[in-house]
């Protein structure tokens, strides 16, 4: 489990193809703690460190990773939003993040507040992506609050702090970025629709 407080920036350094597989090498401020088999969510995509070597870590995509995220428009170079797991007795500071990506959405706007900026961001319209005003959001793998809630989008507000500590601030209108929703919404969602159906065979 993670709680969408990123620690750190990564930077792609290599990248490589193995049948459907990729195998991504980063650099990460605290490569040092890291071991084989720990979870690391990378743009709040969850991957295990498979490989230690040279103050680089290695983490594998399979394709179903692939096809559901952002990961096929890394390149190298690429800076990614870092975060471990959260440990036992931790404050949670974000909120509760799975680290499985729903979807991708696309960056339609962004608004310079002058101090603060509104990003827009439109994605697949489904029953089970669902935002409400002042909801949770993690947008890659930052836990943010939602602003404006639509079927097809929400916006949300960006502090100077994230601005400047994650790759927020790099996106520009047209990029996809990764979202997972809120896990409480989710199965709100999957209750109402499953008691629609019934109604309806009724």
């Amino acid at each position: 489990m993670f709680t969408g407080i990123i620690e750190g920036m990564g930077r792609l350094e290599h990248i490589a193809h193995e049948g459907t597989n990729v195998h991504f090498t980063l650099s990460a401020p605290f490569v040092d703690e890291l071991h084989i088999d720990q979870s690391v969510a990378h743009d709040g995509v969850c991957l295990t460190v498979v490989g230690l070597e040279s103050g680089q870590y290695t983490v594998t995509a399979i394709d179903e990773t692939l096809q559901r995220t952002n990961l096929q428009s890394w390149v190298v170079g690429s800076q990614v939003n870092l975060e471990r797991c959260t440990r036992v007795g931790d404050r949670l500071d974000g909120h509760i993040v799975q680290g499985h990506v729903d979807t991708t959405a696309i960056l339609e706007s962004v608004m310079d507040l002058k101090g603060s900026w509104k990003l827009a961001f439109r994605h697949q319209r489904s029953p089970e992506f669902m935002t409400v005003p002042k909801g949770s959001i993690t947008i890659n793998g930052i836990s943010l609050t939602v602003v404006d809630s639509s079927v097809e989008g929400f916006s949300v507000a960006i502090i100077p702090y994230t601005w400047e500590h994650t790759n927020l601030g790099a996106l520009l209108p047209g990029n996809t970025v990764n979202i997972e929703f809120d896990i409480v919404g989710k199965y709100v969602a999957r209750m109402w629709s499953q008691a629609q159906s019934g109604s309806d065979e009724a």
